[in-house]
């Protein structure tokens, strides 16, 4: 091997790398947190949120489906940040602060536009206890892994 082809080659980029990464941390993470807060038919809830209430009453398909559209809908937040990491610099230098505000803004997403829209309608209100668990759980679980993430494997 010569020494121009050894010095030539660059490490290989994988833009995808930074966004499964995060999206897939951030859907186990947020799935783990309801969970714990709602139980295990949480899945069931999500999945309601396209097919309607009676998804509740769902079985093992509508089970997985919710699965699914939870970690579509990390993989997507995950894909929102890195695309704007792209052009504003300042999301990977600063990465704990942006990844704290930008859980706070998949928050305010979810529960003032998405959930609204869904086919279970609810626009609250809202619980003071649900409000800060939930704003709590997308900043440290949602937020962070995403950004942390773009940081360390989202390079230019």
């Amino acid at each position: 091997m010569n020494t121009i082809a050894a010095t030539s080659r660059t490490p290989v980029v994988w833009h995808w790398q930074p966004v499964l990464t995060g999206g897939m941390i951030a859907g186990a993470l947020d799935l783990t947190a309801a969970f714990i807060a709602y139980g295990w038919g949480t899945p069931l809830g999500i999945a309601s949120g396209l097919l309607g209430p009676s998804a509740r009453q769902g079985g093992a398909g509508t089970y997985i489906l919710g699965i699914c559209l939870h970690f579509f809908i990390a993989l997507s937040a995950a894909t929102v940040y890195y695309m704007a990491s792209r052009k504003l610099e300042f999301l990977k230098q600063y990465a704990l602060v942006c990844g704290l505000f930008f859980g706070i803004a998949v928050f305010l997403v979810m529960n003032l536009i998405v959930v609204p829209l869904s086919a279970i309608h609810f626009s609250g209100p809202y619980t003071w206890r649900g409000l800060v668990q939930g704003l709590l759980v997308h900043m440290f679980c949602v937020g962070l892994p995403i950004s942390f993430s773009v940081q360390r494997l989202g390079h230019s």
